[in-house]
């Protein structure tokens, strides 16, 4: 593969998306025609995906629909969508054994169809595990209609990334703004807050969760959520802290690491499950070079390069039991 990145090593993406032409159809006759305040819709093909990759030395892109999801309001629509848009994901990632990987959508809050929809995903298409936004209509991940999903994704050890998404009545708080600038990185800690507070972490401790852009807030917020845990949630000092359990959660570098949000999740919980993210197509191609410069030009203090750190953490988490192994490696 030609290789841009001047020998550097190869980066695995495990925060990159896709759209089509008939998913973008349908969020838009849903009403999203500036989703989540964005001025409108990216465009994304393989062959354009495949040449940025290349320029930047990225070996393998885990990509996923991206906010605001497959399901629009209708049960029966989004089981339809969602099974276009993993299938259409599978037929990509065969036709570039190594380059691409697929974190299947599911149509929440419907957790039927999204139990259905693993099971076809996970079984059938091969996907390296599910995507899930922050909310699914106002409904956080702690809520209990959820509780049979995570059994399953439990039992299963499977891989969960969650993308942030918008807020309920966003307007109220974004004034006007794109919501992925700030309201996203609060989402996910609402969301996070939400899995340790209503013991969801503790139970089902094989769900593998991915959380995006460097962990949003929650390096400076843990442990303020830990102190009300403790002093006015009833909590046990004896259970594990909030600190304690955000720290066996997987982050990716999307957006803006360096110099100040990487150094602070670090301090916070460690690098053992840092992951690389470029974020695109959302992020257009000509932002994902001076991110990855920023990455390449930081200091790694375990005398490694966040390269090297970030693709075997990946190859850990994505490590397969089967006989072919992990995907990034095919």
């Amino acid at each position: 593969m030609p290789d841009a990145s001047g020998g550097l090593d190869e980066l695995i993406d495990v925060h990159a998306h896709f759209v089509t032409d008939s998913y973008v159809a349908a969020a838009r006759a849903a009403g999203h025609t500036q989703p989540d305040g964005m001025p409108g819709w990216p465009a994304w093909s393989a062959e354009e995906h495949l040449r940025l990759m290349d320029r930047h030395g990225i070996r393998t892109s885990l990509l996923s629909v991206s906010s605001p999801g497959t399901h629009f309001g209708d049960d029966t629509a989004a089981r339809a969508l969602t099974r276009e848009v993993n299938e259409y994901a599978a037929e990509v990632v065969r036709a570039h054994p190594g380059r691409f990987g697929h974190f299947a959508s599911l149509p929440l809050p419907d957790v039927d169809g999204s139990l259905a929809e693993l099971a076809f995903a996970l079984d059938e298409l091969g996907s390296d595990g599910v995507t899930i936004e922050t909310n699914a209509h106002g409904r956080y991940l702690g809520d209990p209609l959820f509780e049979p999903l995570w059994a399953e994704l439990d039992r299963r050890r499977a891989v969960v990334f969650v993308h942030p998404t918008s807020p309920v009545h966003p307007e109220t708080v974004a004034v006007g703004r794109p919501r992925p600038m700030l309201e996203f990185l609060f989402d996910s800690t609402r969301t996070v807050s939400d899995l340790v507070l209503t013991g969801v972490l503790s139970r089902y401790p094989g769900v593998r969760w991915v959380f995006t852009h460097g962990g949003g807030t929650l390096p400076l917020l843990a442990d303020r959520i830990e102190l009300f845990r403790t002093a006015f949630g009833g909590g046990s000092a004896d259970d594990l802290t909030v600190q304690e359990q955000v720290a066996r959660l997987w982050f990716d570098m999307a957006g803006t690491p360096f110099p100040h949000q990487v150094p602070a999740l670090e301090r916070s919980f460690g690098t053992e499950r840092l992951l690389y993210g470029s974020d695109h197509c959302w992020t257009p191609g000509e932002a994902v070079g001076p991110q990855i410069a920023s990455i390449d030009d930081a200091v790694q203090p375990s005398g490694t390069t966040w390269r090297a750190l970030t693709s075997a953490n990946a190859a850990r988490l994505l490590a397969r039991d089967d006989v072919e192994g992990p995907r990034t490696g095919r």
